[in-house]
């Protein structure tokens, strides 16, 4: 399972990022909750969460979590497969 998401920066920069299972584990660790939850009542906190988690995981940032946030303007579900 994996849920590709669009992430928009201030800065104007555009990133479509793969959340694959290690982002889903981890997602699911912080929030004490199933990754099928976010199907049924998504909520921006989760979906910058998991979109924090690939970016840090790829090495597209090294900010922590609250930092990284400040920079990101929008996140939405991505319009196709990133490659």
């Amino acid at each position: 399972m994996r849920i590709n998401l669009h992430l928009e920066y201030s800065d104007g920069t555009k990133r479509d990022v793969i959340c694959n299972a290690a982002d889903l584990v981890a997602f699911e660790d912080k929030f004490n909750i199933s990754i099928v939850k976010l199907g049924d009542e998504p909520r921006m906190g989760w979906l910058l969460f998991l979109g924090w988690h690939s970016e840090k995981r790829t090495g597209n940032t090294t900010d922590d979590y609250e930092k990284w946030l400040e920079s990101v303007e929008a996140v939405g579900e991505a319009d196709g497969d990133p490659k």
